[in-house]
């Protein structure tokens, strides 16, 4: 069984208990000051005077709660509710003294106003004073309380703007990779429109999966690897000989959580800067592997070079500013990206997630069956 003090409930037993504990403490005062053992007033009188005093108090004190809440010392109301609370302090006060006088009759030869004269004289101070306490500890429950409503409240805004920065980094990179393929395409209806229009299915499957599949921000790093394949294989139809794709991916890794589109950003920044911008063939890498609790990412061009200018290189474009900021948002200090020369050319551009494997009710719905090219050398 529970009693209720404004917005919190605590167990009767424990209720009383602590009620006692305050009357035996008070009754041993009282014997102290009285000189006992040489006190004509034996120990279980006071005693019981004192757990009518303080049960009193205890079958008063909810309604105590109800007044601090009803009129509260705060805010622009503040000298209202001060004055409310003094009318009410002397109001309460003077009812545990009737309340007190009325059960001590049942127990004393002396008549009601007898009793309620000494209960005023002996306990009325007292009594104004608990009431102030109760109220104390009722703003102080109702302070803490609105403390921790406030921080729940600022965590919740604060959870709901990085979701919305990741929103809105994430709808940069696909506006920025469809017009780039779709250029592609276009280059190439001139030269070889089979080609092309291998390009434009690879491309209406990958969208599909973008606006079915994929509106959460981790996903698992096998559902990453089936969608970077289907844009390389549209920059495999693009490049023709040129171009050399290879992946190797520690089997231990392809449950791992990864945000949504983190490799696609990066292969085009490897194309783009490879082959895209000089002559020759080139070879893209994707390279996945745990490290105790990190997973490693790295995506590896053959035909590239990273520019003197520190500025230049640690942009590197769109894909790795917006890379960075996601991981930033999603991780923290835990996650990393940072571009570095490989030998005798190439870059590598290295991401370091925390390791965290997705549980299957987390994971997005895979690609129907026949959809989406295996993850091997091509």
């Amino acid at each position: 069984m529970y009693i209720r003090l404004g917005s919190t409930r605590i167990r009767l037993s424990r209720y009383l208990a602590l009620w006692t504990a305050v009357a035996v403490v008070f009754a041993l005062q009282t014997s102290i000051n009285a000189g006992l053992p040489n006190s004509q007033q034996p120990l279980w009188d006071l005693l019981r005077w004192s757990l009518i005093q303080w049960y009193t108090w205890a079958a008063l004190a909810p309604t105590v709660f109800r007044l601090a809440e009803r009129f509260p010392v705060r805010g622009s109301g503040r000298l209202h509710g001060l004055g409310a609370q003094a009318v009410a302090s002397v109001g309460m006060t003077f009812i545990a003294m009737v309340v007190g006088a009325m059960v001590s009759t049942l127990f004393e030869p002396s008549g009601f106003f007898e009793q309620l004269g000494y209960f005023l004289e002996q306990h009325f101070a007292i009594g104004l004073l608990t009431y102030w306490t109760l109220f104390a500890i009722q703003q102080a429950i109702h302070f803490h309380a609105e403390k921790a409503r406030r921080e729940l409240e600022a965590s919740q805004l604060a959870t709901e703007l990085a979701q919305s920065r990741l929103l809105s980094l994430k709808s940069q990179l696909q506006p920025h990779f469809l017009f780039n393929t779709l250029h592609a395409i276009i280059t190439l209806l001139d030269e070889d429109k089979v080609s092309a229009e291998d390009m434009l299915l690879r491309l209406s499957e990958l969208l599909r999966a973008f606006l079915e599949d994929y509106d959460g921000q981790e996903i698992s790093l096998r559902q990453e690897l089936d969608l970077i394949e289907l844009y390389l294989g549209i920059q495999r139809t693009r490049f023709k000989d040129r171009l050399t794709t290879r992946t190797y991916i520690a089997p231990d890794t392809l449950n791992c959580a990864v945000p949504s589109l983190i490799l696609q950003p990066l292969v085009e920044n490897a194309l783009r800067h490879g082959i895209g911008q000089r002559v020759g063939s080139d070879t893209i890498e994707i390279e996945a592997r745990r490290d105790g609790d990190t997973l490693c990412i790295e995506v590896r061009n053959r035909n590239s070079t990273l520019s003197a200018e520190p500025t230049a290189s640690a942009g590197h474009g769109i894909g790795m500013s917006n890379t960075r900021l996601r991981l930033k948002e999603l991780y923290g200090d835990a996650a990393d990206v940072r571009l570095d020369m490989l030998w005798p050319e190439g870059v590598a551009c290295r991401v370091r997630v925390p390791f965290r494997e997705l549980d299957s009710a987390d994971e997005a719905p895979e690609f129907a069956p026949g959809t989406t090219p295996g993850i091997a050398p091509a």
